[in-house]
C-alpha cells in the first residue's frame, strides 16, 4: 500500500468536490429544478461486469415525487455532455412500475 500524504489527500478530495459541484450545476439547470427541488450526484463502486470501476449515481428529488436515481456507467470526471442528454431523457420518462 502507497503512503497518500495528507496534503495530497486533502488536494483529491477538493478536485472531486469540484468535479461534483460542476456536475451537478448543469443537471440542475438541464433538469430544470427549482428551488424545493434536490439533487445529490455521487460515485461508488460499480460491480457489474463490462462495467467501468466507477460508475456515478444521480438521484434526482423533486418536491412531491418519488426520488428517481439515474446512473452513468462511468466516474464523474470522464462523464460526457451525451451522458448528460441521456440522463435528462431518462428523467423525462416516467418511473417503471415493479
Amino acid at each position: 500500500m502507497a503512503f497518500v500524504s495528507l496534503k495530497s489527500f486533502r488536494a483529491r478530495s477538493a478536485e472531486r468536490a469540484a468535479v461534483a459541484s460542476a456536475l451537478k450545476a448543469t443537471l440542475r439547470d438541464r433538469l430544470g429544478l427549482g428551488p424545493d427541488d434536490a439533487l445529490a450526484v455521487n460515485e461508488i463502486a460499480c460491480p457489474d461486469p463490462g462495467c467501468p470501476d466507477q460508475e456515478t449515481i444521480v438521484l434526482v428529488m423533486r418536491a412531491g415525487r418519488p426520488t428517481r436515481a439515474l446512473r452513468v456507467r462511468a466516474p464523474m470526471d470522464a462523464v460526457t455532455p451525451d451522458q448528460i442528454d441521456a440522463l435528462v431523457a431518462e428523467e423525462r420518462e416516467p418511473p417503471t412500475q415493479a
